[in-house]
């Protein structure tokens, strides 16, 4: 089992890290050439700019009973596709029962906010100590029912 972390912008990076570290477990962080991360645990794999490039590579590199840390539903989507296990930043795994209604919602918001022609709406609420927890233990109960 690895870890592929989409980091571009990944506010759970640390959190993967430390966890992962504990059970041994590598880490893979992707992020584009706008994004370099550097990391004394994991791994950093830095793909070329251009749209969905890191997804592309994330998705090509990961296998069956790998973790995928990322909030992109598609590339979750993908993931699970190929056997692998899926986690938003904020906890929530994404699942077989659960994808098809999350792609469907956000297919419907683009559809809403094109309407609409507003461009710019507001971005996600700030990220809480209490979302750091809530990651952490989901990740962590993520890891423990696969190494069962």
């Amino acid at each position: 089992m690895k870890i592929y972390v989409d980091a571009d912008a990944c506010p759970v990076v640390s959190i993967v890290e430390q966890v992962s570290e504990k059970y041994k477990i590598e880490v893979i962080l992707l992020c584009d050439t706008n994004h370099v991360l550097n990391s004394d645990y994991s791994e950093v794999k830095i793909i070329g700019a251009g749209a969905d490039a890191v997804d592309f590579a994330l998705i090509n590199l990961c296998n069956k009973n790998d973790i995928v840390v990322t909030q992109d539903y598609g590339v979750a989507a993908m993931a699970l596709g190929k056997g692998a296990y899926a986690i938003h930043q904020s906890g929530k795994w994404y699942t077989d029962e659960n994808i098809d209604q999350l792609l469907m919602e956000r297919h419907l918001g683009k559809k809403a906010r094109r309407a609409s022609r507003k461009n710019h709406l507001k971005g996600p609420k700030k990220r809480t100590e209490e979302d750091d927890v809530k990651f952490c233990q989901s990740f962590e109960k993520l890891i423990k029912s696969i190494l069962v």
